[in-house]
């Protein structure tokens, strides 16, 4: 009798919650986690009925429901991040059920519906600006908080914030500039607070998302995917959702986390250094990918080149400026 396959589940054990798993990244981050055995708290806006401002058909008890039966353990929960109240009691319901948390990733946006629109500094309407922080920022200070919080007594634990760009530049609005960019910078900040303490803070974007909305605005699905290449030859090397999950789950795994805490990662470089595969049993790789700059307008080209030559030369500086003031510093 051939013998029944064996999968390795590294997580075994380890309790996680998942921020913003309705949909897109946070959806798949949860999947993959589950899949490595952790027990998996998935919070969102969006139930059954009740849907978030993106008037999305996925709702929070599908991704649950979704690693229930792949075998995994999910528990469901609506949780709206920008209430610390919330967020205070559903640490503590975790704690009380599991006495220990060990994952924390942040996939919360919410703030492309406050938008409005794309576009440049003197174009920006600023009406909503406050909600836009109040949901793509201050409910990621809240969420960290208390992430920390409680993993803090035990001397361990990992916090990711899923950001867009592995560059510190961004595009949308001003608004949302400011946003992502926080996303990237605040895990560098609270890394250098939370290493005495064990905790390591990470900060992690995916390549060309495959996403639910993705996915309907090029109007093909998840099976025939490969035919939106028609549109733009871009998404042939894009990824699913699981792809990025996989990387955070190859990160929760890794004895040696800390060594990574506060930088930015990619999903394409974990794969290069853990060696996981998307679904597919592909290895999309977005920063090896020759990008096919036709599809985009002029402007937004300039746009891009300019600001990449800015941002070397700020980074540049700033780093001159720092081993300056590490020197300054007793060792």
């Amino acid at each position: 009798m051939a013998k029944k396959r064996s999968f390795r589940k590294p997580l075994t054990g380890r309790v996680a919650l998942v921020a913003g798993a309705t949909r897109g990244a946070g959806r798949g981050i949860a999947r993959a986690l589950g899949e490595a055995g952790a027990t998996i708290y998935c919070t969102g806006r969006s139930g059954k009925g009740k849907p978030s401002p993106y008037l999305r058909p996925e709702p929070i008890d599908e991704t649950a429901a979704i690693i229930k039966a792949a075998g995994g353990t999910a528990i469901a929960l609506r949780v709206d991040h920008t209430s610390e109240n919330g967020v205070k009691a559903l640490f503590r319901r975790i704690l009380r059920a599991h006495k220990r948390i060990d994952i924390v990733v942040d996939s919360v946006a919410g703030e492309d519906p406050l938008m409005g629109q794309y576009g440049f500094l003197w174009q920006a309407d600023l009406k909503t600006a406050d909600a836009i922080f109040r949901q793509g920022l201050t409910s990621r200070i809240i969420t960290a908080k208390h992430a920390a919080l409680a993993m803090m007594p035990a001397k361990r634990g990992l916090v990711v914030e899923v950001t867009e760009n592995d560059i510190i530049g961004g595009g949308g609005n001003p608004m949302s500039q400011a946003v992502k960019m926080a996303q990237k910078v605040l895990p560098l900040l609270w890394a250098a607070e939370l290493a005495p303490h064990g905790v390591a803070v990470i900060a992690m974007t995916p390549g060309f998302l495959r996403s639910e909305s993705m996915l309907q605005h090029l109007g093909v699905t998840e099976d025939n995917w490969r035919d939106a290449g028609k549109k733009d030859p871009n998404f042939l090397q894009s990824e699913s959702p699981l792809f990025v999950g996989r990387a955070v789950a190859a990160l929760a795994a890794d004895p040696k986390v800390q060594d990574r805490t506060g930088m930015l990662f990619s999903s394409w470089e974990l794969a290069r250094d853990y060696g996981f595969t998307d679904y597919d049993g592909r290895r999309p790789d977005w920063g090896r990918h020759k990008i096919d700059f036709s599809v985009l307008p002029p402007a937004w080209i300039d746009l891009f080149r300019t600001g990449a030559d800015l941002e070397v030369q700020w980074l540049t500086t700033l780093a001159a400026r720092t081993r300056k003031f590490r020197a300054k510093i007793p060792s």
